[in-house]
């Protein structure tokens, strides 16, 4: 788990390794065909802290428990497949191009896939540096053939040895507040109405009247684990609101209390989740920017910062890591 320049990736790619990588595109297509799967994106989390950098490469090896991983590509036809396509001990890393149609169709229809968290899935949700929003497409790169992705994710699907299982967690330091209770009558990444305490209204004037400030997500409870919906923009002119996952219809979400100090939080709750079987971990852009995370450590989890991350399911503002241990 280390950023690394072209040379050093290289080695490691043509020592056979399997291999995760993230970094800024024009690296990431200068490096050798190799086991090994690929987003863009320009930051990072270090054991220096949170940077920029799009000179080098974000290296996540595999660890030797693998038996073995096989490389896959997913379309907007296909993906619904991708839990089922897992090996039975074994997990699957997924890199999904943001602000795409299998962005979209993944984050709306994971938890109705068949075989829904049957294997552990997770991943990220692939990038471009923020000034280049509308200009650039994030891209995937399936290592072991060259091709680059617009419109597919690419996922490795790996077995285990016998023995070992993978654990995939997140660290959320949002709660849900004590307000209101908001449910949707669609689902999807924006929403024009909601039911605020069972009385349906305009979200849009909901969010403008109460001044909501638009850092601190919707929360909800997911079969007992709290998962936040980002705010992307409220869209003045169609009196919408838009978000950065998607809300789920008549999920209950309430709008999560702030946090005051986002590094003391992280702090907290880091030091008792480190493992030394630590193999993947990411952290969400909006905690990069929200928080200033430029500089700043956030332990042994390092790793690419994205633009949503997977842990069975697309999430917004949260850390996702994974350990692998005996069982």
């Amino acid at each position: 788990m280390k950023l690394l320049d072209s040379a050093q990736a290289s080695a490691l790619i043509q020592s056979g390794k399997p291999l995760l990588l993230a970094g800024d595109e024009a690296v990431l297509l200068g490096l050798p065909r190799g086991n090994w799967i690929a987003g863009t994106i320009p930051y990072f989390m270090t054991a220096e802290g949170g940077c920029q950098n799009r000179e080098k490469v974000f290296v996540h090896e595999i660890p030797d428990v693998v038996l073995r991983a096989h490389i896959r590509a997913y379309n907007t036809s296909n993906i619904s497949r991708v839990y089922s396509h897992g090996f039975d001990n074994g997990m699957s890393a997924v890199i999904v191009p943001a602000l795409t149609d299998i962005h979209q169709t993944f984050a709306n229809g994971a938890p109705q896939f068949p075989d829904f968290a049957l294997v552990p899935l997770f991943g990220w949700i692939a990038g471009i540096h923020l000034s280049e929003l509308g200009s650039t497409a994030p891209k995937v790169v399936d290592g072991s053939t060259g091709e680059v992705f617009t419109d597919q994710a690419i996922v490795m699907h790996m077995e285990l040895r016998p023995g070992y299982y993978a654990n995939v967690d997140i660290i959320n330091l949002f709660e849900p507040g004590t307000g209101d209770q908001l449910t949707f009558p669609a689902s999807g990444f924006s929403a024009d109405r909601v039911f605020v305490n069972g009385v349906e209204q305009s979200f849009y004037e909901y969010m403008t009247k109460n001044e909501i400030d638009l850092r601190p997500p919707l929360v909800a409870d997911y079969c007992g684990a709290h998962v936040n919906v980002s705010f992307q923009s409220l869209d003045h002119e169609n009196k919408r609101v838009n978000f950065y996952a998607p809300v789920f219809e008549n999920v209950v979400y309430r709008l999560a209390e702030p946090v005051a100090d986002y590094v003391a939080e992280f702090g907290k709750q880091l030091g008792s989740r480190a493992s030394s079987g630590l193999v993947f971990s990411c952290n969400c852009i909006l905690n990069y920017l929200y928080a200033e995370l430029e500089g700043k450590q956030t332990g042994a989890f390092a790793g690419p910062i994205t633009f949503g991350e997977v842990a069975f399911q697309l999430l917004n503002q949260t850390l996702v890591y994974v350990d692998v241990a005996k069982l």
